[in-house]
């Protein structure tokens, strides 16, 4: 049996570099801060997905980089809709090959979560015992932030806060978050207004605090702008603004220039809210509440349970965005070409 061409199967793709899913514009990285190219190269959130008529299993062919001593084993975790039905788990190799079971009598749609770390490649995809077809394309959802974005702490790239409510809402998340960075750089922002997207949320501002220190009058002059580009490229589309979620240390803590966390998200929320009076299809969802100490793994960072909760709220702010702007789910945008990169 001969093995599938796996790109008609990917789903989460923004770009594609020399064959590898990429999360920023291979031809623009030379205007990218360093760390978040970095962060880029890691597919997260990248996944798998398929239609199954009565398969037995589907079996992967993959290779992944070899870094570090201690390697873990490879986890593919299978699920449909919003359940977790099983995780195969392959040792760490170059290249290598897992077979991983369906459900007897497996139909319907399914998703293959693939593990991240590694960053593997899929060279092809074949059916056991009955045909597997690439699912139908969903809505795009584009969502930017940082390391909370990525799914740090989240156990399991499939429980991440974008890969939840991705799953609830039926849209293809396609994961922007880039650990360490995501200050409101406007070369992201020129990316994000390029892609193709019927849905997009950003969710950037921690970072801003401590990594490279903001005032609120520099944040909120970099919020308005980022906004502002976006706009150019995704003029009638929901967009959602998530402000930084609590981290207790800096709440009220001055940063190198005398700036709390809570005067920045102040600034930044104060810039969303003034451009949503003109624009309605633009939200703000206040970050300070949505969790708790408990929730954060590191004092930072969301936990599953957190992660979880993060999804619930943006879920409940994105629905009604979503019908505002038309009644039901997005239209479905097809990908444009691309000269320099393939976009699916």
């Amino acid at each position: 049996m001969t093995w599938l061409d796996p790109h008609p199967f990917l789903h989460g793709v923004a770009w594609l570099d020399e064959g590898r899913p990429v999360r920023a514009d291979p031809a623009d990285r030379g205007r990218l801060p360093r760390d978040t190219w970095d962060r880029a190269v890691l597919p997260t959130g990248v996944r798998l997905e398929f239609t199954a008529g009565g398969a037995r299993a589907v079996r992967l062919r993959y290779r992944a980089a070899m870094t570090g001593p201690d390697l873990l084993p490879d986890c593919f975790a299978l699920w449909q809709s919003d359940r977790c039905l099983s995780e195969t788990f392959a040792e760490p190799a170059a290249e290598a090959a897992v077979t991983i079971p369906l459900p007897t009598g497996a139909r319907g749609r399914f998703t293959v979560y693939l593990p991240e770390p590694r960053a593997p490649v899929v060279l092809g995809l074949r059916a056991v015992g009955g045909p597997v077809a690439p699912a139908p394309a969903r809505p795009r959802w584009l969502v930017h932030g940082d390391s909370i974005t990525e799914g740090w702490w989240s156990t399991r790239p499939a429980r991440s806060w974008p890969a939840t409510a991705g799953r609830r809402l039926a849209l293809d998340t396609v994961n922007l978050g880039y650990a360490g960075t995501a200050h409101g750089e406007l070369a992201i922002a020129e990316q994000l207004a390029a892609l193709p997207a019927d849905v997009l949320t950003l969710a950037f501002g921690t970072n801003c605090w401590s990594k490279v220190p903001c005032s609120p009058p520099l944040l909120y002059e970099t919020v308005r702008a980022f906004l502002t580009v976006v706009r150019q490229g995704h003029p009638g589309v929901p967009l959602l603004m998530v402000s930084p979620v609590l981290r207790p240390a800096a709440e009220h803590a001055p940063n190198r220039l005398g700036a709390t966390l809570a005067e920045l998200r102040s600034a930044l929320e104060r810039a969303v809210a003034e451009r949503a009076r003109e624009d309605s299809l633009l939200a703000l969802l206040p970050g300070r509440d949505v969790l708790g100490p408990g929730q954060l793994a590191d004092g930072i960072h969301p936990d599953d349970e957190g992660h979880a909760l993060l999804a619930d709220a943006v879920t409940g702010a994105l629905s009604p965005l979503l019908e505002r702007s038309g009644g039901g789910p997005p239209r479905l945008i097809r990908p444009r070409a691309d000269p320099r990169a393939a976009a699916w």
